[in-house]
């Protein structure tokens, strides 16, 4: 599935990179936790999150997530997004919830990053 998909199913409101929306997601990452993502995604990876600082986008960057989205209508600061634009990661918010959000693209048969390691590890 493609961000601009993703992007559409949570309502989500694009704040850099939309350009990048092409892009395919693989799997998804639900976490607060950047030590989670690290441990627990591949490639192409889309991390929803409700932590909205520079470390979430440099955990991005080191896992090469696909994109960002924050939940809860959490909105970065502009150094944050800066970074991300600089780092060409699509960052989104939505106003669902984490589980909410992680449900409906549950629903839309994406699965998660766990379940994607263990189909191919």
């Amino acid at each position: 599935m493609q961000l601009q998909e993703i992007r559409n199913i949570l309502h989500a409101e694009v704040l850099c990179n939309a350009e990048l929306l092409h892009n395919s997601v693989h799997c998804i990452c639900g976490a607060d936790l950047m030590s989670d993502v690290l441990a627990f995604t591949k490639e192409k990876t889309l991390i929803l999150t409700g932590l909205t600082n520079a470390q979430t986008i440099r955990t991005a960057e080191m896992s090469d997530a696909v994109g960002i989205v924050f939940v809860r209508g959490k909105r970065p600061s502009k150094d944050v997004i800066d970074l991300a634009r600089i780092n060409k990661i699509p960052v989104m918010v939505t106003k669902y919830p984490m589980y909410e959000a992680c449900g409906l693209l549950f629903a839309r048969n994406i699965p998660g990053s766990l379940n994607v390691r263990e189909k191919n590890d």
